[in-house]
């Protein structure tokens, strides 16, 4: 099926329509003076974050570091000759696909039928969903998608002839019968780990009963480095590489017994941290007759981090600061107790921080009067639903009813636990972003 031209990628009126939505109660950090109006409403105020009535805990999006972000990563895809999917998942955030799409990504990935359903709402039309499904609910609803737009295209993974048993039971079950096939890739994984085949011998199988099965159609091959290691050591990326070389092996393997049913075979890999080392993989020369098109799923590079990012993301560690990407994301809370010596209490917790990965990280104090200045040896040393510890260590001034800024680790569960995110040029707020969780 020829894909979607880039225009085609995501409804640009139902985007455009967000704005239109109007501000209430739900929307936690806004100003009360806000509610009632519409987003763009609001946004075309210009308001500032800390004089105009907006209350803490509040998440901010850094806009000057998230159009470099997606500007960086497109560019260097090109350079790089690969495609990007991104694992849209991260923000959960139309707005931001549209940048992304617009950009010139091949399309967005999902995880979960939740997700999907959000990506259809707005339209997205090529759809990678990085992970096996096998319930017959959400299979029956993707295969009616399929027929109802032809332009939609959809690819998820499968990691086992059971998985694929039981894809094909449900699909030839159905009344009436689907009229495309669900397009598959075979997925590789590693024993302990997460989804995927565990052997070469077990993807072969896999692939085998998809290319079997009159409901599914083989297109290529997945799987997901980012979960094998959890550092940047020589060791860890010679075990990244010996996964993609058996990624590498599995497409070849499976293009000599003649299983893909396509012209275009879709090899992808790449999370945020290693995909330097995947476009170096499947960027590497094919055997003659087979037409790769190499697809990564970074998400998280969008917004970045000042914590695991930071340290894990190529582009940080090849000390290239003109591609370095930026963190977007920056929390504030207002401190709100000083209970004993070296210790502030923002209220700003688990309901407001990313905190699963590692702890947010104090850089910041922002003063009614205008004044500022940076945290410097601080931390925070732990967080509660609604409050987060700071540690504060000799020679910085903190005060009762600072705004304190936080740069938060690992985006995937800072976006989750806000609705409508304001969008900042320096101090002033420029749009909104809005998100669906």
């Amino acid at each position: 099926m020829p894909h979607p031209s880039r225009t085609e990628q995501i409804d640009k009126d139902a985007v455009r329509a967000l704005a239109d939505e109007r501000i209430d109660w739900r929307f936690k950090g806004l100003p009360v003076s806000a509610e009632g109006s519409t987003v763009a409403e609001v946004a075309a105020r210009r308001l500032n974050v800390f004089d105009d009535g907006f209350v803490g805990p509040l998440m901010t999006i850094d806009a000057d570091a998230l159009d470099h972000n997606v500007e960086v990563l497109a560019k260097w895809c090109t350079e790089r000759g690969v495609e990007l999917a991104p694992h849209a998942k991260t923000t959960m955030a139309p707005q931001l696909w549209e940048r992304q799409l617009d950009a010139g990504s091949w399309g967005l990935t999902a995880a979960n039928t939740a997700q999907l359903r959000v990506y259809r709402h707005f339209g997205v039309s090529t759809v990678l969903f990085a992970n096996e499904l096998v319930d017959a609910p959400s299979l029956r609803w993707v295969t009616e998608e399929l027929d109802r737009d032809p332009s939609f295209r959809f690819i998820c993974f499968a990691d086992s002839p059971a998985v694929v048993d039981r894809m094909h039971e449900v699909l030839m079950a159905q009344r009436p019968a689907p009229s495309r096939p669900v397009e598959v890739i075979v997925e590789l994984g590693r024993t302990g780990g997460r989804a995927g085949a565990r052997t070469v011998e077990d993807a072969l199988a896999t692939a085998r009963a998809v290319a079997a099965s009159p409901a599914l159609r083989l297109v290529g091959v997945g799987g997901y480095e980012g979960v094998l290691v959890n550092d940047p050591s020589p060791y860890s990326l010679c075990v990244i590489d010996g996964f993609l070389d058996r990624l590498r092996e599995v497409t070849t393997l499976l293009h000599d017994e003649s299983l893909f049913e396509t012209d275009t075979i879709v090899v992808t890999a790449g999370g945020s941290c290693f995909f330097d080392q995947v476009a170096d993989a499947l960027t590497r020369p094919w055997k003659p007759g087979m037409n790769v098109v190499p697809v990564l799923r970074s998400g998280c590079y969008i917004a970045h981090d000042d914590g695991f990012y930071r340290w894990m993301s190529p582009f940080s560690r090849d000390g290239d600061t003109e591609r370095k990407l930026r963190p977007a994301l920056h929390a504030w809370g207002r401190v709100t107790s000083m209970p004993e010596p070296g210790l502030a209490l923002v209220t700003a917790g688990k309901r407001d921080l990313s905190f699963d990965a590692w702890l947010p990280e104090p850089q910041a104090v922002r003063r009614d009067d205008g004044s500022s200045q940076e945290l410097r040896d601080c931390v925070v040393s732990a967080v509660n639903d609604q409050h987060a510890f700071i540690r504060l260590a000799p020679g910085n001034d903190v005060r009762i009813g600072d705004w304190v800024r936080l740069g938060l680790a690992f985006p995937c569960t800072a976006f989750d636990k806000w609705q409508l995110i304001p969008v900042t040029r320096g101090e002033t707020v420029i749009d909104f972003v809005r998100t669906f969780f």
